[in-house]
């Protein structure tokens, strides 16, 4: 082998082991998530591959806020998390890796399932309690009044209690209290009937509200905006949660399928007049409110939605008048004037002499003027220092 030959053998084994020692390098800065990273252990990204669907670009989706189309364009989804995705809004369970479906899971969780819908379906909800009431509290009591019953089926046991929630309160690590209600399940249905019968019984200083879990009666409905009002029916409209660039215009044309408009009060800043955030419509009769309270249309303007009630009409407001005190009746009128007794038959009060008040006199024992009261308009001496104009003799 020539001398040439020798020298480039021994660069390229030399260039070799270079490069298996960077490679070292870097796998071993790749393996320790705490080292600072230098600047030559860099890793090449394929830009061009594939990225699954994340939990915020799923939630986007579900919500019709972007498609799978447009996020495949800018991401470059992966296939199979699209297919998964598929699967989810289908409600179709998930396989695992290998593409089987595991038939003992799938079992396992439809009998939590329904073991979960069972428990949950003899539930009553308990609501006026005192707010140091615990489970243990609700549970004895539970116990105690049942067993009294001549059902057997009806009487509740400690087993026979199968969740109780009962909210806490937050309040900055002080005494631990509870929201005032709570949620309890049973195992039948002659359980929970036997609680609800309970209702208005009393523990801890309060009569207990019980209702079943499944009953909402009672509950206001929250687009009923009539019943909302806090304010009686009237010819106003109180429209809240508007935008700054609302105008007068834009809400006339809102409302007026609803009614016949009288005028729009609308609240508007000094500087700017722009509205403020809130408006009254008054309308010729209180049917227009109440169209506009029950049509769903009317609850949206500009893409915001509105804060809508009943005003206040202030010209249906009575002024109570006061009436005279018996104490001090007037008598002005020529009919009172006739009844009430004559002058002359009303004692007269005789006035006593009062004394003259002694002018208080300016001068002395002497008639001379006190020294108080010439010199009262005396000028007032400088309180400046003064230039000395005399002449200084020395003895």
């Amino acid at each position: 082998m020539s001398r040439e030959e020798k020298s480039t053998s021994d660069h390229t084994t030399n260039a070799d082991n270079t490069t298996n020692v960077d490679d070292q390098k870097i796998q071993d800065a790749l393996k320790d998530q705490t080292k600072k990273r230098k600047a030559e252990d860099e890793i090449e990204i394929d830009l061009n591959q594939t990225v699954p669907l994340s939990k915020k670009q799923k939630r986007l989706l579900r919500r019709g806020k972007t498609t799978l189309e447009e996020l495949n364009e800018k991401f470059n989804l992966d296939p199979s998390s699209i297919k998964e995705y598929k699967d989810e809004v289908a409600g179709k369970p998930q396989n695992s890796k290998e593409g089987t479906p595991l038939p003992e899971d799938n079992e396992s969780s439809s009998k939590t399932d329904s073991t979960a819908k069972k428990d949950k379906k003899f539930g009553v909800w308990i609501g006026n309690l005192a707010f140091d009431t615990s489970k243990e509290d609700l549970c004895r009591f539970f116990i105690a009044k049942t067993r009294e019953l001549e059902d057997e089926d009806a009487q509740v046991q400690q087993e026979d209690i199968l969740r109780v929630n009962l909210p806490l309160a937050k309040n900055d690590g002080k005494q631990i209290k509870n929201k005032g209600f709570a949620h309890m399940n049973f195992r039948t249905q002659k359980q929970m009937e036997a609680v609800i019968a309970l209702s208005e019984s009393h523990l801890n200083g309060r009569n207990m509200l019980i209702k079943s879990s499944q009953s909402f009666e009672g509950r206001p409905d929250k687009h009923d905006l009539i019943s909302l009002s806090k304010n009686p029916p009237s010819r106003i409209l109180f429209v809240g949660n508007l935008s700054f660039d609302t105008t007068d215009e834009l809400l006339k044309k809102h409302f007026q399928h609803c009614g016949e408009i009288v005028k729009i009060r609308m609240a508007t800043f000094q500087d700017t007049g722009k509205c403020k955030g809130f408006a009254f419509v008054d309308f010729k009769n209180e049917e227009g409110p109440t169209a506009a309270l029950k049509d769903k249309s009317c609850r949206k303007i500009a893409g915001r939605p509105l804060r809508m009630e009943f005003g206040e009409d202030r010209s249906k407001r009575q002024v109570k008048r006061r009436e005279p005190s018996a104490s001090s009746p007037r008598p002005t009128e020529p009919s009172l004037r006739e009844n009430a007794p004559s002058v002359s038959a009303l004692p007269v009060r005789e006035r006593k002499p009062t004394k003259k008040v002694r002018e208080s006199s300016y001068k002395d024992k002497n008639n001379r003027l006190k020294s108080s009261v010439a010199l009262a308009g005396a000028q007032r001496a400088s309180a400046a220092i003064v230039t000395s104009q005399g002449k200084k003799t020395t003895f």
